[in-house]
């Protein structure tokens, strides 16, 4: 495995980073403000759009999907770099059109849609035009199982499906920009266990859609983004919308969530990173018992331990990304089971390590670390807890 970035890679990663410099951490602030200052927390702040428009004539476009002649055309170990860099701001991804869930779902339809359903969805989302969501989690059963998922997805004839289900945390929902949902369901529900579920595209304005409500993440909404408790009662979709075919969706679903696991992986990070960034500037600059904070043994200890877990946890991220690129990501399931499970770890540790050397400040708004730490919790949890993957990786070993 050889690790050092290519000139392209480099030139981009000094690109992507100068653009956050000049433009993106600069626009933090009036993001939330212009959000904040808005009618409605669901809509769009006019900062991001004029950010998005820099970043496109600036070529910095798409750059996660290497399989579309309108990406970058970057491997996942040449991605890793730029993605983790995005990841040092809340607001970068989607400057780049890099951001979740619109990444897994463009990526979903480059490898299993039709050319119909390209042109019809995958065509302005690579442009930024639209947004999309996925809804699969359901607030009524255990979804780390996603055998339980128990939406319906009915055929009647030969033009139609009909969805019922209920679902929630699906992220994107509340954005007015959402325009195409790909959901995940039961088209049979007495195939064999793994074959009963499908994926189907359903259009954000079907009648029989309702966004029940918005969901928090410890108080906090990721407006305009948001995740919604979703309602679908007798929704109905032509034939033509399911994805590859009835039963696919477990296979769908394992090309999709790989890319989707490691980009949050590299996005956690950037934002690691950061955050040591920011303890290291606080230690320096405060005083307490007549010496600067960075002389206290413990809070070297913090800054040293901060260090080795992040780069254990970026080398384990490139291994991974190496090994999706050379021998697939089913070959590679236990590597993203384990970084899914190291870097969320590694990135709570470092935030409260700079939200202690913060003091009170830490646990205020005015630092982001407090905000942070939140939509780091959440990844313990997002795209298979824990538990699920350790329960993969574990089988891998026995297998051995």
């Amino acid at each position: 495995m050889h690790f050092e970035p290519s000139d392209k890679v480099k030139d981009l990663s000094a690109r992507v980073r100068g653009f956050i410099d000049k433009h993106v951490y600069p626009a933090e602030a009036a993001f939330e403000q212009q959000i904040d200052g808005a009618p409605t927390r669901w809509q769009v702040p006019p900062i991001m759009e004029e950010l998005k428009d820099k970043a496109r004539a600036a070529g910095l476009w798409n750059l996660f999907l290497p399989e579309s002649d309108q990406g970058a055309g970057l491997t996942n170990l040449e991605y890793a770099p730029l993605c983790e860099i995005m990841g040092r701001s809340p607001i970068a991804p989607e400057v780049f059109n890099c951001s979740a869930p619109d990444t897994g779902n463009m990526e979903t339809l480059v490898r299993y849609a039709t050319p119909a359903q390209q042109e019809q969805w995958l065509k302005p989302l690579l442009a930024g035009e639209i947004r999309s969501a996925f809804a699969m989690t359901e607030p009524a059963v255990a979804s780390s199982d996603a055998t339980n998922i128990e939406a319906s997805i009915r055929r009647e004839g030969n033009s139609s499906y009909v969805i019922n289900a209920r679902k929630w945390w699906t992220s994107g929902a509340m954005d007015p920009r959402c325009k195409i949902f790909i959901l995940m369901g039961k088209t049979d529900p007495d195939a064999p266990r793994h074959q009963q579920q499908s994926m189907i595209l359903v259009p954000r304005d079907t009648p029989g859609i309702t966004v029940m409500r918005p969901l928090t993440i410890f108080g906090y909404d990721d407006a305009p983004h948001g995740h919604a408790e979703v309602d679908f009662k007798d929704v109905r979709v032509p034939i033509e919308n399911i994805l590859l075919g009835e039963g696919r969706g477990f296979e769908i679903a394992q090309g999709r969530l790989g890319p989707g696991r490691i980009h949050h992986c590299m996005r956690m990070i950037g934002l690691a990173e950061r955050c040591l960034e920011a303890m290291v500037a606080r230690v320096k600059e405060r005083v307490a018992f007549g010496r600067p904070l960075s002389d206290q043994g413990v809070i070297r200890e913090w800054i040293a331990d901060s260090r080795m877990e992040i780069e254990q946890s970026r080398l384990l991220t490139l291994k991974a990304a190496y090994m999706m690129d050379t021998v697939g990501n089913k070959a590679a399931q236990a590597e993203i089971a384990m970084i899914k499970v190291v870097a969320p770890k590694m990135l709570l540790a470092v935030i409260d390590r700079a939200i202690q050397a913060h003091g009170a400040a830490g646990v205020s708004q005015d630092f982001g670390l407090a905000y942070a730490w939140a939509r780091s919790r959440v990844m313990r949890i997002v795209d298979g807890p824990d538990e699920v993957h350790k329960r993969a990786i574990a089988r891998v070993e026995l297998r051995k």
